[in-house]
């Protein structure tokens, strides 16, 4: 994004998947050893039949691409809200989309809509962050 000023409207997709290795080295960082996370058995109890995925785990791909592709590099985290509308499971195909819906130039901030949509089109996650880049006003 550092070779385009950033525009109200521009968006950007990501595709990921997350494995149930890394839903217990999420679990063992965070501590957050919920067995509706990690035990097949008692997720089965459940309405959802299966361990789902922590939703901060989830929401961990917007860091990812915030700090590393779009806007990328030198993106200073202000705000993330998030909202949890369906459960994630693993093994299964996500599509995170963002879009730029404020800018300041002055303060060199991104008002960023961001999402999470299944391969049916529900919305998983949604929520907007708010981001620091000075290398991208330049």
């Amino acid at each position: 994004m550092s070779a385009v000023k950033p525009l109200v409207g521009h968006s950007y997709r990501h595709e990921f998947c997350f494995s149930q290795d890394t839903v217990r080295l999420f679990a063992q960082v965070t501590g957050d050893i919920n067995p509706i996370h990690l035990d097949l058995e008692y997720a089965s109890t459940t309405p959802f039949k299966s361990p789902i995925m922590h939703g901060f785990l989830s929401g961990s791909v917007f860091s990812k691409v915030f700090g590393n592709i779009y806007p990328g590099e030198g993106t200073i985290y202000l705000k993330q809200e998030m909202i949890f509308n369906r459960p994630m499971f693993v093994d299964v195909n996500y599509l995170a989309e963002f879009k730029i819906v404020a800018l300041d130039n002055q303060k060199c901030t991104l008002d960023i809509e961001c999402r999470i949509v299944d391969a049916d089109g529900k919305v998983c996650l949604e929520g907007k962050a708010i981001l620091k880049n000075k290398r991208v006003f330049e």
